[in-house]
């Protein structure tokens, strides 16, 4: 015969270190300041925080029930005396998942346990018969994490709130996108084709609406109502800036710019205006980086791009980024520092169709700081309908700074310029 091994039963539940952490923190109770009402409420709306299932609210709010009320009075005890099997049966579940739950329950911080050495629950009582302790399950610790629990409930509540609203903006804007799309009937086709590829990007960057995070369907409504503004031919929120007119830009290291402003923006541009490198996602035709964009001349062959790296000329602070980019704010971004601004390029990218291989030739040739500046700049002449092909310009722009002809801080100081003198007029 073989030799028996006899297993010793364990005694209470195992203890870790954050449980340990729980039952401190529940004596530090202050008995009295929550009643039992407010507890019950409370465990029934956990479920939207996630922090616990139906089934383990349920349990929660049973094992508030079962104590009394004056428990929560100053004198009182709130600990549950009530054996598994009893739990049980109230709630309709098996012993094992009732056991289960009330170690999820204490993992969650939500209750506190201490078990005898036989596992019966008892209170322990003074001369005067009142409960000083017990072996049970304790539920002092939600009086502790009321405030806190209740305020992640509120926020959880005003996310959720948001997010639909959101949603139900979305998809508003989206419907007007494609009413208004059969309704242009001043556009070329060639103008409307490519409206709705852009319409139909979105839509396939934000993918499933209802999972969809509440920041970017905000971006996105943004976008297609840009959209829908360019397709009714509305005019701009600042006033328009007078056309063709040249002005120098009082923050400019030296060199004049012109400015850039095209009656029809949807319309084909001119070979004249058209870009070499230019890639378009949505028409093979389309490309127009302005030939009078601020870095002139962005035509230029990529035979340049294995010269030597060179420094840029002059640094730009974040402060003159976002003045001179007002698309950002019209997107939805609110960089607070350089890398907060350099996080949002891949969306900034994804908005402006701008491939993800020239992102990352950008970030290799100029840095994660100076690639941010260029998408930014991109992004404001694309929203301002002086490029057509986002990607081809950021591509000559990647180029130029290859060749070590790139001032970078020109096109940000005129972009500023301009919108200061928009904003006066």
């Amino acid at each position: 015969m073989g030799n028996t091994q006899i297993h010793q039963r364990p005694i209470g539940r195992r203890i870790t270190p954050q449980r340990a952490q729980f039952r401190r923190l529940a004596e530090s109770a202050d008995i009295g300041t929550v009643t039992r009402a407010q507890l019950a409420v409370l465990a029934q709306s956990l479920t939207c925080t996630g922090l616990i299932n139906g089934t383990e609210s349920h349990l929660l709010v049973a094992l508030i029930n079962t104590v009394p009320a004056e428990s929560f009075d100053r004198s009182g005890r709130p600990i549950v005396f009530k054996s598994n099997q009893q739990l049980a049966f109230e709630i309709g579940r098996s012993v094992g998942r009732v056991s289960r739950m009330l170690s999820s329950l204490f993992d969650a911080g939500l209750i506190t346990m201490q078990d005898s050495g036989n596992y019966k629950r008892y209170p322990i009582r003074n001369g005067d018969g009142e409960i000083t302790d017990g072996c049970g399950i304790d539920l002092r610790i939600l009086i502790v994490r009321y405030a806190e629990l209740d305020e992640l409930v509120r926020q959880v509540r005003a996310q959720k709130k948001a997010a639909d609203a959101a949603l139900r903006r979305y998809r508003g804007a989206l419907r007007n996108a494609h009413y208004a799309l059969s309704a242009a009937a001043r556009l070329s086709e060639d103008s409307l084709s490519r409206i709705g590829a852009r319409i139909e990007r979105v839509s396939n960057i934000v993918g499933i609406a209802g999972k969809a995070s509440s920041r970017v369907l905000r971006r996105a409504t943004a976008l297609l109502e840009w959209l829908i503004e360019r397709m009714m031919q509305l005019p701009r929120r600042s006033t328009e800036a007078q056309e063709t007119q040249n002005m120098t830009c009082p923050y400019v290291e030296n060199g004049m710019h012109k400015q850039i402003t095209t009656r029809h923006p949807f319309d084909e541009s001119n070979q004249e205006r058209r870009s070499a490198n230019a890639e378009q996602l949505s028409s093979p035709k389309a490309g127009s980086a302005s030939k009078w964009a601020f870095e002139e001349s962005l035509r230029r062959g990529r035979s340049k791009i294995n010269q030597p790296r060179r420094l840029p000329q002059a640094m730009v602070a974040l402060q003159d980024v976002i003045r001179a980019v007002p698309a950002l704010k019209t997107y939805g971004f609110a960089p607070s520092s350089w890398a907060d601004l350099a996080r949002a390029v891949p969306l900034m990218c994804r908005f402006a169709g701008i491939s993800e291989d020239a992102r990352a030739r950008a970030v290799e040739q100029m840095g994660e700081q100076q690639a941010a500046v260029a998408v930014a700049v991109t992004l404001e002449k694309y929203d301002r309908q002086e490029v057509s092909s986002p990607g081809g310009y950021l591509r000559a722009v990647t180029d130029r700074a290859g060749a070590g002809e790139l001032h970078l801080a020109r096109s940000v100081f005129g972009l500023a310029a301009r919108n200061s003198m928009e904003v006066r007029h």
